[in-house]
Formats: structure tokens, sequence, C-alpha cells
């Protein structure tokens, strides 16, 4: 990824291989704080990618689940995570669109894919409290939502942006 070097200070988003990207990194910071992750927080997060946000959910919560479907980068995220030296990242290869159930609830849920819709199976696996982040959209019109579950389990949502993500593969494409 050499021939990158040059996009390093550029707020925009960058390929990762595989037909992936990274998203510019206002948005990846816009996206984590809208998380208002708690050193408590318990989080989902769906595609792992070049392992970017992920060091981020880790640095400000407890334990962060994180899914790829793309073994290569899988590989190399899983790698770079743990010579950084976080030790409370648990990987999972797989396609990742309903979640994790085995260690559900979730406080916090991160998409880095855009769904069709909203998943059913992340409603459920989000904890009461919780919040999620995820676009969802066609392949070119696109919000990013921010889902809240209340302590009664009622569902609010807000549009944060448009954007535009790589589509969420699986049940919700």
């Amino acid at each position: 990824m050499d021939s990158l070097k040059e996009f390093a200070y550029m707020d925009e988003a960058i390929p990762i291989g595989h037909e992936q990207t990274i998203s510019q990194p206002s948005l990846v910071l816009n996206m984590t704080q809208s998380l208002n992750l708690q050193p408590h927080s318990k989080v989902l997060e769906l595609g792992t990618g070049s392992g970017f946000q992920t060091a981020l959910l880790a640095a400000f919560s407890d334990s962060v689940y994180t899914i790829e479907r793309i073994e290569p980068l899988y590989e190399r995220a899983k790698e770079r995570l743990k010579e950084a030296g976080f030790s409370n990242i648990h990987f999972k290869l797989d396609d990742g669109s309903t979640g994790w159930d085995e260690h559900a609830p979730y406080d916090r849920i991160m998409v880095t894919a855009a769904a069709s819709e909203i998943p059913r199976e992340l409603l459920d696996q989000l904890a009461p409290s919780g919040k999620m982040i995820i676009p969802v959209g066609t392949p070119l019109y696109q919000e990013l939502l921010l889902i809240e579950k209340d302590e009664f389990g009622k569902i609010h949502q807000d549009a944060l942006d448009n954007v535009r993500f790589v589509p969420l593969k699986g049940k919700y494409e």
C-alpha cells in the first residue's frame, strides 16, 4: 500500500483492496463520536476492513467484537491490531450481516457497509439504552442512521448524513 501514502493526510476515502475502502477520517470520527462510547461499552463492529475504525472503538470501550468477510483483510487487520497491543478485540471471519448472536447483547453496534434495510437481528442484539450506527439505502443513495433503543426496547432513529458505503453482503444486500 506504499502507493497510497500520498493520501495519508487527505480527508477522503481510499481503497484497501478487494473492492473495499476505508472512509475518510472525518466520517470515521463522526461515526465513532455518535456512538458515545463508554469505558464499559461492549461493541459489535460489522466490517473490520483495515482495522482503523476497530482500533478507535477498542481504545474507547471495554471490548470489541469485529466481523470481516474477506479473509485477507481479516488476517491483516487481526495481525496489525494485535501488533498494536490491543487485547480487547475479538475477531470473526464471516459475512456478519446478521451480527454475532452468541456474544449479544451489545451496548454499541457499528456497521461499516450499507444495508438495504435495518437488520432485525442487529436490533435484537442491541442492548436496552444501546446505540447503532448504520448506513441504509440503495447502492447510489444511503443515509447514515443513528439507531437508539431506549430502556423499554423502543427504537428511535435519526438520519445523520448522506453517505456512500460499499454494500453489506449477505442477507441485507
